[in-house]
């Protein structure tokens, strides 16, 4: 067998000469374990994702009964939405996070977001596939929220976009990195009401023109990293509804118990 064929499959391949396959950065990885044996983030020897047995224990995964419209979760199953979907339907069709933000799933969520961990993005990836996975093998095509091109200039990534690119591969679905634009520099939205942040969004987002044939018609599964009023996707609802999207999901790693109430 030639390396061409072997173990090095992509180091020959046209305008890939120094880029190693898969199976050459798993090696890499799993010599460096052998040396350097990996940490969690929180501390003690690191489980699968980069979490301790510990941390692992006392996130709090939505498994159980949660709202049709928002995701939030239900002490009972009642088969309905909660009381605030009821009286005011959000713009959005169903959203559903794998777990609730808190003290525990705040470290890693930041640690992808400000601390270049993207290698939690994979693992954020797998966590919606699960439980979202309704959402996820409904969807035609699945896009991430936006950053504004400056935020994205100094943060270097968007966080979202690195959770929904590996969760479409999971899904066979098509991933739109670039259909939905920020095209308002807003302000953050920590520390901001509700109300605040659906005036602070409002309008902020676009389906530019050329890519408008990418949504309409098109069942759209929004991702992003933590919903808190659920205004940020909201607007980016509306905008892929107004470029002829036929239904807009979301699916986040972490929402906040009660979205009206908490602010972060």
């Amino acid at each position: 067998m030639s390396a061409e064929d072997g173990l090095f499959p992509n180091l020959f391949k046209e305008g890939a000469a120094l880029k190693p396959g898969p199976r050459v950065r798993g090696l890499w990885r799993g010599a460096l374990d052998l040396i350097f044996p990996p940490q969690a983030i929180d501390g003690g020897a690191a489980q699968a994702g980069g979490l301790s047995a510990a941390a692992w224990s006392r996130i709090q995964f939505l498994d159980g009964p949660v709202c049709d419209g928002c995701g939030a979760p239900f002490e009972f199953d009642i088969g309905s939405r909660c009381a605030a979907c009821l009286a005011k339907p959000r713009a959005f069709d169903a959203a559903r996070a794998a777990c609730l933000y808190d003290e525990t799933s705040r470290e890693p969520i930041l640690k992808l977001k400000h601390a270049d961990r993207l290698d939690l993005a994979p693992l954020f990836a797998r966590w919606l596939s699960r439980a979202a996975r309704e959402l996820v093998e409904a969807a035609d095509a699945i896009a991430p929220v936006p950053l504004h091109p400056s935020r994205l200039l100094g943060r270097r990534y968007n966080q979202a976009a690195e959770i929904a690119r590996p969760l479409a591969r999971l899904a066979g679905a098509p991933y739109l990195p670039d259909a939905l634009v920020r095209r308002r520099n807003t302000d953050t939205q920590g520390g901001k009401s509700g109300a605040g942040r659906r005036r602070n969004v409002a309008g902020a987002f676009e389906v530019p023109p050329r890519r408008a044939v990418q949504v309409a018609g098109k069942r759209i599964l929004l991702v992003d990293d933590v919903m808190t009023t659920g205004a940020t996707a909201e607007g980016c609802a509306r905008a892929l509804k107004a470029a002829g999207a036929v239904r807009v999901d979301v699916a986040v790693v972490a929402r906040v118990k009660e979205m009206s109430r908490l602010t972060i």
